[in-house]
């Protein structure tokens, strides 16, 4: 699987997130069930955009690169996002990218306009299949300077001459740099072969992106290029586009000052990959209403059957059985199977949470339990790896991560937990009374139970 990655001249925002997330968990549910997944993601470190901003701070492009790309880990580890298998930067493939081009002038799909490379979209026949558009109609739609050297309007750069104070790289054609849309055709077939199963990407990258690269790689190799293609939807932040203009452009690193990692990834994860979605302050509030029952499920789980001894947190072992039987895992992979339904899987592991609580409050009623939870949590825990969720210990998320508006500490509240039971025991039900009401205050919920005092997080509020 080939998934273009991020063009690293700024901070990373949330609909980067989302593709993302959407392909780490494709890769997780693909290796959960027992494909081998080689995962390419790659990374563009030479483009007009790095160019311009250079210019405007002074930075070199190597050293801005370097580090948007440091910062992009640091997103993606964050937000529990796998390392792809390989993560090729352009820059470093300057030779594969030469020698597609080559072998497109060769067989005619390509020419040479002064210091420029351009590839002839009149000599690929299937050109705009993918995106489903006719040729004609692209001219007559866009807005395209006049360029005399282009012999098509629709036809693109492979190698662009040198211009004064660029990066460049010797060529036959002169000093000069790569294109945007020839490094990932180049990339791919480098490290997957003419044709490999799946390309990914952004919705916002069919045209004229993807259309490009698959025209480039078919008309070199002579093959189809990928077998399937998966987009991810586009991304809103409260019904409006994403724009720095607007005031709603939102880094990753600013959602994550506000909520959670796992509260990121459910809500990336609660609608069709395809489908588009809206980043809301609501959306965000459901997720995390959501969460908070899940890992109370959990927490209750361990007061019953005891911790889980499972695989490691992000280790994905095959495990997914197949769909014919009634158990979660069961009806999860039909679900999934069905174009990568991640809503939909999410929607049985919210049901079964539900079930397994009422079944946690009949015990009393229908005796040892314990053996059938055991089994449950195994199946729930398996299906919420797949997705990247209920990784965590139940008493870590609600101690170490989660955080209040009012800001107050972990060893605070245990603190006033321990006065609240010492008074208590002394029967000073007056001070217990307002211990309790000072943390619910502060949007902490003290819950008396056999085994203790346990505490959680009011749920509304952001953190």
């Amino acid at each position: 699987m080939y998934v273009c990655g991020v063009t690293v001249y700024d901070l990373c925002h949330i609909g980067h997130a989302r593709s993302a997330i959407v392909f780490d968990a494709l890769v997780r549910y693909l290796r959960a069930g027992g494909f081998k997944v080689t995962h390419v993601r790659n990374f563009t470190d030479v483009d007009d955009k790095i160019i311009e901003r250079s210019r405007k701070t002074g930075e070199d492009t190597v050293t801005m690169a370097e580090r948007y790309i440091h910062a992009f880990h640091e997103d993606m580890h964050a937000l529990g996002v796998f390392n792809a298998d390989v993560e090729p930067r352009a820059t470093e493939h300057i030779d594969d990218i030469i020698e597609m081009i080559e072998r497109l002038v060769e067989k005619g799909f390509a020419y040479v306009g002064d210091d420029d490379v351009y590839f002839s979209v009149e000599k690929f026949d299937s050109y705009g299949q993918l995106s489903g558009r006719e040729l004609g109609e692209m001219v007559a739609g866009a807005r395209i300077a006049i360029d005399e050297r282009k012999r098509h309007p629709m036809d693109f750069v492979l190698w662009k001459g040198a211009k004064p104070g660029e990066p460049k790289w010797k060529s036959p054609w002169g000093d000069g740099r790569p294109g945007w849309h020839i490094e990932c055709s180049a990339m791919s077939c480098r490290y997957l072969g003419a044709n490999f199963d799946i390309h990914g990407g952004g919705r916002d990258l069919i045209f004229p992106h993807h259309e490009n690269e698959r025209a480039q790689a078919m008309a070199a190799n002579g093959v189809d290029f990928a077998n399937y293609w998966v987009h991810n939807g586009f991304l809103t932040v409260e019904s409006e586009k994403m724009s720095k203009s607007l005031g709603n452009f939102i880094t990753i690193k600013d959602a994550l000052r506000l909520y959670h990692p796992q509260e990121l990834r459910l809500f990336l994860l609660s609608k069709h990959y395809r489908s588009p979605l809206d980043f809301s302050r609501s959306a965000l509030l459901e997720a995390r209403s959501g969460l908070m029952r899940a890992y109370r499920t959990l927490q209750r789980l361990e007061d019953i059957i005891g911790p889980h001894k499972g695989s490691s947190k992000g280790v994905i072992t095959p495990f997914l059985s197949q769909p014919g039987g009634d158990d979660l895992r069961s009806r999860f992979i039909r679900v999934m199977d069905d174009d990568f339904n991640t809503a939909g899987g999410l929607g049985l592991i919210f049901d079964r949470i539900r079930e397994m609580n009422r079944l946690m409050d009949s015990s009393a009623k229908h005796g040892d339990i314990k053996s059938q939870l055991t089994r449950e949590r195994g199946n729930l825990l398996d299906c919420g790896k797949v997705l990247g969720l209920l990784e965590e210990e139940p008493s870590r998320f609600f101690r170490e991560i989660v955080k209040t508006p009012s800001g107050i500490s972990t060893e605070e509240i245990e603190r006033m937990i321990q006065e609240r039971d010492k008074t208590r025991r002394a029967r000073d039900w007056a001070r217990a009374d307002a211990i309790r009401k000072e943390l619910s205050g502060r949007d902490v919920i003290l819950e008396d139970g056999p085994s203790g005092t346990k505490w959680r997080f009011r749920i509304e509020g952001s953190r």
